[in-house]
């Protein structure tokens, strides 16, 4: 209610739309498992091509030091979207046919955006969770696989609109595949599923890389797996051309669902990496990113439009075979892969670019979060964010415009449950047993000098330990409880803007 209350009064402070001219279009492309070592900018020893998001990095500010949310998705897009830690609320993804994690009254950027009179849309992948309930038939029978529910085609009265989604939370129009691996796999226009899911999907071909990871559930007739990348660039890219002309200015979230499993190039990708079918993958994104881009510029928006690229975590755990057989590592120069508390988890690509105000060629080393651009975006805009909203979202804007040092100096990491980490400053504590969620290969451990220990937790000073080698915890005890009890103070107490 007093979001509610807040946004009336707002309305009538600030309710003329604002002139494209006077303030920036904003375009988030967000990379779904794509790690920082993959991006050719960040990485000198990179073998996979992204020339388009490395001519971005060229244009406008490389931020070495960015971080997701979590180690997984469905968190990392909660943050972004609300600029507060998941953890407060959940830690899990949203499983098949799950209901919606931002609730009602959650304040959401595309709704701060529209109250300033934007015009906004989302093309891509959504998994954020629906309210299915409202499109299941009564009768409908429901089977568990785990935490995903398994439902046939015809449970469902595909005609009925679904709420919970994109155009519940702030955005004009969304278009996308909602999850690439999960059912219904079909095309969503708005709050409706297109078309008539009539079949069951079960089996998958053979990927070519890592597994399927597809749920059994679903589909429309003959779906194309490799159609989707492209579909949704294409999609981008001609609601880009439709906003030309008009008075508002606009904000576009483009969430990827690749370099993601499946991993499924198109012909015209395969082979064209020396990373395998991932970095083939890799290098189609880029080409899909820089389809969004080229549309920007054809329109004339590029000189009014702020740009920012980032990715939901690091590489699937497939990465450690890439090693091996193409030595590349995604998470170059860090530790870890997906859902690890190590660097590799969740310090991700991070580009901003925005002409006239953010200086070509610019590389920051300060500490920032995906949680941040609510609050930066908002001071871009003007908008005072209620107390109650965005509570762990600080202004990144002047160390997006003028290299200034980060206002945060802290951030709480976190997949799992009950294993969290504490950055502050450039000390990482490790506050659990071991910092990775994935069994890492033996090999892997000895090629790179990682001893074993029997260590309670893990302490690395990242200014001289990136590769996160050295745990300095038993030798650093009083550094290791200040860590602690400032984590408990964050949790318990959240973060003050």
């Amino acid at each position: 209610m007093k979001r509610i209350i807040f946004a009336a009064i707002l309305s009538v402070w600030f309710g003329v739309p604002l002139n494209a001219a006077e303030t920036p279009n904003i375009v988030i492309l967000y990379a779904d498992d794509m790690g920082f070592g993959d991006l050719g900018a960040n990485n000198p020893d990179s073998k996979i091509p992204t020339p388009h998001l490395d001519r971005l990095a060229r244009e406008g500010l490389r931020l070495t030091d960015g971080h997701s949310s979590s180690g997984i998705c469905t968190p990392s897009r909660y943050a972004l979207l609300t600029g507060r830690y998941h953890w407060r609320k959940f830690h899990g993804i949203v499983q098949a046919f799950g209901p919606p994690v931002i609730d009602q009254e959650e304040l959401t950027l595309p709704e701060i955006l529209k109250e300033k009179g934007y015009r906004t849309a989302c093309i891509g992948k959504w998994h954020l969770g629906w309210n299915w309930d409202e499109i299941i038939r009564e009768d409908a029978e429901v089977k568990r696989n785990g935490g995903n529910r398994v439902i046939r085609p015809e449970a469902f009265d595909w005609s009925k609109p679904i709420s919970g989604g994109p155009t519940s939370h702030g955005f004009d129009e969304y278009f996308g595949d909602d999850v690439p691996n999960f059912p219904p796999y079909a095309w969503f226009q708005d709050d409706h599923v297109l078309g008539q899911p009539s079949v069951m999907l079960t089996k998958t071909p053979k990927t070519p890389e890592g597994s399927w990871s597809a749920r059994p559930g679903p589909a429309v007739k003959d779906w194309d797996f490799w159609e989707v990348v492209p579909k949704l660039a294409d999609e981008a890219v001609d609601w880009i051309s439709r906003q030309k002309g008009k008075p508002e200015p606009f904000f576009l979230y483009v969430p990827f669902n690749s370099p993601h499993s499946p991993i499924v190039p198109t012909k015209e990708f395969i082979g064209t990496s020396q990373a395998g079918p991932f970095g083939d993958f890799v290098h189609m994104t880029d080409a899909m990113a820089g389809k969004v881009l080229e549309a920007l510029r054809e329109n004339g928006f590029e000189d009014n439009t702020l740009v920012i690229f980032t990715a939901d975590n690091g590489a699937e755990k497939y990465a450690y075979e890439r090693v091996k057989k193409f030595g590349h590592w995604s998470s170059a120069p860090f530790r870890g892969v997906k859902r690890d508390l190590y660097e590799g988890g969740h310090h991700v690509p991070f580009v901003v670019k925005w002409p006239g105000k953010i200086k070509p060629g610019s590389t920051s080393d300060a500490l920032i979060s995906q949680v941040d651009l609510m609050g930066t975006i908002a001071a871009i805009i003007d908008y005072q964010l209620p107390e109650d909203s965005a509570h762990d979202s600080f202004n990144q804007l002047p160390v997006w415009t003028s290299l200034e040092a980060s206002p945060r100096e802290t951030i709480v990491h976190n997949t799992a449950t009950k294993a969290y980490a504490i950055r502050d400053g450039s000390w990482l504590l490790v506050d659990a047993q071991s910092g990775s969620h994935n069994r890492i290969p033996k090999w892997f451990d000895e090629e790179r000098g990682y001893q074993k220990d029997d260590q309670p937790g893990e302490l690395y000073d990242l200014s001289k330990d990136p590769a996160q080698k050295s745990n300095l915890y038993r030798s650093n005890p009083d550094l290791v409880q200040q860590l602690k009890q400032k984590l408990k103070s964050i949790q318990a107490s959240g973060q003050v803007r």
